[in-house]
């Protein structure tokens, strides 16, 4: 519904958000001095429209006006009239189960989202004969934990029913749903060791789970695009999502040595989360310095002194690298 008292100027012209990118409102309607200038007109934001597909095989939607990934579950569960919680993970570019092309906090402009959804459930039953499990968990931004690295020659390699990709429902009849990858990794890492314990897993639905599948191209639209530029969707878990560049060399540089460190230290790999370290090792003058912004931005945390040392020197080394 129009407000009353707006006579004279067209529906279109308003200036919703896309994509939580505030487009510039109009400007207010005072009449203009006498010899003045008319008033420039705003500059609009192209609208930021993305294609999807559920990953075992879809038409393709169209989704927008998002700010951060909730959202963009829920705008993808709106197009294929599914629940938000059924979405377990999105891939950009891939229908495939690539660990590689997760969606992270950053969406190229030209990015095909791929939704990997919900598929059987399994039980698993594992004994804990070493310290580590050789899991790398990481999450959704939604609630659900998945597996993203299983370690060659460890304990979870050993059990063929565990694969990438799965969904960690709960672990011995505890849900941990709604949990952090952080959380779940702490979680895997105090249970005792000779005790068994059960994990309860989701994988992925499959391609042949479709009916009909045979008569489907086995080459999605949106496989193996690439962005044609740099400027990407940054979603943001707290704030709208903006239009910015791409990382520089530097920045994707930084990112992925401290994304191995969160591995080694917690078990978790995070783009999104490497990348915030980064951003705030920039501002930094020393990993004194780095703790206590780290502490402010990311105080759930608590980092370890070591694990910040090594962290600057990695941001250090990667600044050193790209000169």
């Amino acid at each position: 519904m129009r407000r009353a008292g707006r006579r004279g100027r067209p529906a279109e012209e308003d200036s919703p958000m896309e994509n939580g990118v505030g487009q510039e409102p109009g400007a207010a309607e005072a009449p203009a001095a006498e010899g003045a200038p008319a008033p420039r007109a705003p500059r609009v934001r192209p609208r930021l429209v993305f294609h999807t597909q559920l990953a075992h095989g879809s038409p393709t939607g169209r989704i927008e006006g998002f700010t951060n990934v909730k959202e963009l579950y829920a705008k993808i569960a709106e197009v294929f009239s599914i629940s938000p919680t059924e979405i377990l993970f999105c891939t950009l570019n891939t229908h495939k189960v690539d660990m590689q092309k997760l969606l992270g906090g950053q969406i190229g402009l030209e990015d095909f989202i791929f939704a990997h959804v919900r598929g059987e459930t399994k039980e698993v039953e594992v004994t804990k004969t070493e310290d580590a499990l050789g899991l790398t968990i990481t999450d959704n931004g939604a609630g659900y934990a998945f597996i993203k690295r299983i370690k060659e020659g460890s304990i979870i390699n050993r059990l063929q029913t565990v694969c990438v990709g799965d969904s960690i429902e709960a672990i011995n009849d505890h849900t941990i749903v709604g949990c952090r990858h952080y959380e779940v990794a702490r979680m895997l890492r105090e249970l005792p060791r000779a005790q068994p314990f059960t994990l309860r897993l989701v994988q992925p639905k499959k391609a042949f789970d479709m009916i009909g599948q045979r008569t489907r191209s086995s080459k999605c639209p949106g496989e193996g695009r690439v962005a044609s530029g740099k400027e990407t969707l940054r979603l943001r878990a707290k704030g709208a999502a903006t239009l910015e560049e791409g990382p520089s060399a530097f920045e994707e540089e930084a990112a992925r040595r401290v994304d191995d460190l969160l591995e080694s230290y917690m078990g978790i790999r995070d783009s999104e989360l490497a990348s915030t370290m980064v951003e705030t090792a920039k501002e930094s003058r020393g990993a004194a310095a780095l703790a206590r912004g780290l502490a402010a931005v990311l105080g759930e945390f608590a980092f370890p002194e070591e694990f910040v040392a090594e962290v600057w020197a990695a941001v250090g080394e990667a600044q050193g690298r790209q000169k």
